[in-house]
């Protein structure tokens, strides 16, 4: 689902940023989860992986998980966000 190779034998020490955050998307929906935490989990990814985990994370959401979201991309915050809340310092500033 994430594009990663399953039959690959390259050690996950090996792998690139990209790869991992691929990887940790994939552990994290394994379990079909009613509940994600995500923290700037496009880090690293090319635009053709932001695309696809943008895909399944809508999908998680559309088969009901709660997905909370902790980024600094106002696009992947627009795109993926029914609420959003503003933090400075820890502290809630606004929603929207």
């Amino acid at each position: 689902i994430v594009g990663l190779e399953p039959k690959s034998r390259k050690h996950v020490g090996k792998y690139s940023l990209g790869m991992r955050q691929k990887l940790g998307i994939a552990q994290a929906i394994m379990e079909k989860p009613k509940i994600l935490i995500l923290d700037e989990p496009m880090n690293g990814l090319d635009n053709e992986s932001v695309a696809v985990v943008r895909k399944i994370l809508k999908e998680q959401a559309e088969n009901g998980a709660t997905i909370i979201l902790a980024s600094h991309n106002r696009e992947d915050i627009d795109v993926l966000c029914d609420k959003v809340y503003t933090m400075d310092h820890g502290v809630i500033e606004c929603e929207r």
